[in-house]
């Protein structure tokens, strides 16, 4: 780890649903000796609920998902070492709540109402020193799903992934906040081949040292 690395606060992995977040935080996590800050869906008291009814729960979902990671950043910038993200706060916002409203899951009176809480929050917070965005086509989405086996996943609706990757990289061209690096998981198995991890380690690296 070279000695610009030490000013790496935060690091935030984004990426649609079954593109390797978690794997890739626990890859860097053990390379650099880093925290991890992972999406407990386990302690999650509205996801299975939201996906046997989407509709009811979406907004009690998103409040809750703004209200974590809110914390979590909070807790991120006063720690002393590097944190590995697992998603961000921004994907919620300009992709996970839009999506459910453009579907007609979430009224536009509650969708309102999380936006402007969204921004009153965003106001108070940092974004990460670099993003790592996950990109992969459906089918290696679904398939990476599939292997994971998570019970309440296995209602998604393919549509609704469908949607979800379009928000994803219709956001990811208009994010200005600070240093982004595109991983293409049809093209990269970090998780299964050494070599690939290697080569996304490199590019992370890279990455890491022109930050400052």
């Amino acid at each position: 780890m070279s000695k610009t690395n030490n000013n790496i606060q935060h690091i935030a992995v984004a990426g649609n649903i079954g593109s390797g977040k978690t794997t890739l935080a626990h890859l860097l996590s053990k390379h650099y000796g880093w925290e991890v800050q992972l999406e407990d869906m386990d302690d999650n008291p509205y996801i299975t609920d939201f996906y046997d009814d989407m509709q009811r729960w979406s907004f009690n979902l998103q409040v809750y998902f703004l209200n974590v990671r809110f914390n979590n950043i909070q807790k991120i910038r006063k720690n002393q070492k590097p944190v590995i993200q697992d998603r961000t706060i921004y994907e919620d916002a300009r992709i996970f709540a839009p999506n459910l409203h453009a579907m007609g899951l979430m009224s536009t009176r509650d969708y309102d109402n999380y936006i402007a809480l969204f921004e009153s929050l965003n106001q108070m917070i940092q974004p990460p020193d670099l993003l790592i965005y996950l990109r992969g086509s459906i089918p290696t989405l679904v398939k990476q799903i599939q292997q994971r086996g998570r019970d309440y996943e296995d209602s998604i609706r393919l549509d609704y992934l469908k949607r979800l990757n379009e928000r994803y990289e219709a956001w990811i061209t208009t994010y200005k906040q600070g240093r982004v690096l595109i991983l293409d998981i049809d093209e990269i198995d970090f998780a299964n081949d050494a070599n690939d991890a290697n080569q996304v380690i490199n590019k992370i690296e890279a990455e890491l040292n022109g930050l400052f």
